[in-house]
């Protein structure tokens, strides 16, 4: 199963992770073992800093909580990437409900063969290095479209969250991946940027959080 037939399958259930619709039980679970999730929404952009007038590419942009937030902070346009249809029609629907579906762009497939017509200032990919096979390629294709900022999340080494998040993805035969700080810092030097920082989320087996300076 790819990464992108998964998350249509879990489109409903996923997109409740950021909007508070889920039990009271579940968000205290969603808070205790899936912080990262949101630290890294924080994080991403602190990071960023002003998108006034930006055009921001979302790779990965699953239900678009990001790309409602560029919006909220000014982008003038932005491209989703997602693999996922379903996913698609959630971040549709929430890009329609603050009343900006005119400075949106979905394109459905994966990144690189899937790239915006034009390039972007900005680029955010959270919660997809997970399923890359090829990261410096990827990383490649990133710089190739956007130049001046990409941040990108990923997850970390942990001696039990990793086999036993490779258990139950392997169970959904979707291969997923994980980095050493040693690894993700290889990947940049391979792809020849300098400028960047690697921030890890505080706790045991959160996520990685890299800030790309492509200019």
């Amino acid at each position: 199963m790819s990464s992108g037939q998964f998350f249509d399958g879990f489109a409903e259930a996923f997109d409740t992770f950021y909007d508070g619709k889920r039990s009271p039980t579940m968000q205290w679970v969603d808070q205790r073992f899936r912080r990262d999730m949101f630290v890294r929404f924080t994080l991403t952009f602190d990071s960023l800093g002003n998108l006034e007038g930006k055009r921001v590419l979302d790779v990965g942009c699953g239900s678009g909580p990001y790309m409602a937030e560029a919006l909220k902070r000014g982008a003038a346009q932005v491209v989703g990437i997602d693999p996922a249809p379903s996913m698609l029609e959630l971040a549709r629907r929430r890009v329609a409900a603050i009343g900006m579906p005119e400075k949106v762009r979905l394109l459905e497939g994966y990144f690189p063969q899937t790239c915006p017509p034009e390039p972007a200032e900005i680029a955010i990919v959270m919660g997809v290095m997970d399923y890359v096979d090829d990261a410096a390629a990827f990383l490649r294709g990133l710089q190739s479209v956007v130049n001046q900022k990409a941040v990108l999340s990923f997850p970390s080494v942990h001696w039990f969250r990793t086999p036993f998040r490779q258990f139950r993805y392997r169970l959904r035969r979707c291969p997923v991946r994980f980095y050493t700080p040693d690894a993700i810092e290889a990947l940049v030097r391979e792809i020849g940027v300098r400028d960047y920082t690697l921030t890890k989320i505080q706790g045991a087996g959160m996520d990685y959080v890299l800030c790309l300076n492509l200019q």
